[in-house]
């Protein structure tokens, strides 16, 4: 009885996997062809292009500052102690520059994370859509780990493309 059920399922896990469909989907491809995307690589660039002015700006107050501690430094009559605040000055400024560098960067990564999310969801779920209508049992991405494709996968990256509208 019991080898009449291993032979059972030893037959049958083949067919039941012959039965599955697989596709694959170009998922960089999709992702930068849709509308939202290039919306927010817009927000994107001109958040940057602010933070890129203010950061000139910053600078050029360092430059200044240092240029005037140079002046400063080349006098023989001012004394140290003008010349060391001078120094620390310069020294502080640069730090808030630096600063202000990191957090310009931080806060464009977390909204390129914020803008994204919702595209990501959005092309989510037109591959689940496309594999529920498709009936595949997988949709994996073309670019990933895929070590050997047979004739029998399907590239759905049209078929999500005219789900999205794109």
């Amino acid at each position: 009885m019991f080898k009449k059920i291993l032979l059972a399922v030893a037959v049958a896990l083949p067919l039941s996997a012959m039965a599955q469909k697989f596709g694959v989907v170009d998922i960089e491809a999709v992702f930068t062809a849709m509308p939202e995307y290039t919306a927010m690589q817009t927000q994107l660039q001109e958040t940057s292009k602010k933070y890129e002015d203010e950061f000139m700006k910053l600078q050029e107050e360092v430059n200044k500052l240092y240029a005037d501690y140079q002046t400063l430094e080349k006098d023989a009559s001012t004394p140290d102690a003008i010349k060391e605040r001078r120094l620390q000055e310069v020294q502080d400024r640069y730090a808030k520059v630096q600063q202000f560098r990191e957090t310009a960067q931080q806060d464009i990564s977390r909204q390129e994370q914020q803008l994204s999310t919702p595209i990501q969801q959005k092309l989510t779920d037109a591959i689940k859509a496309v594999g529920a209508e498709g009936g595949f049992s997988f949709i994996m991405p073309k670019d990933g780990l895929l070590l050997y494709q047979g004739n029998d996968v399907v590239d759905v990256t049209p078929q999500i493309r005219t789900k999205l509208g794109i």
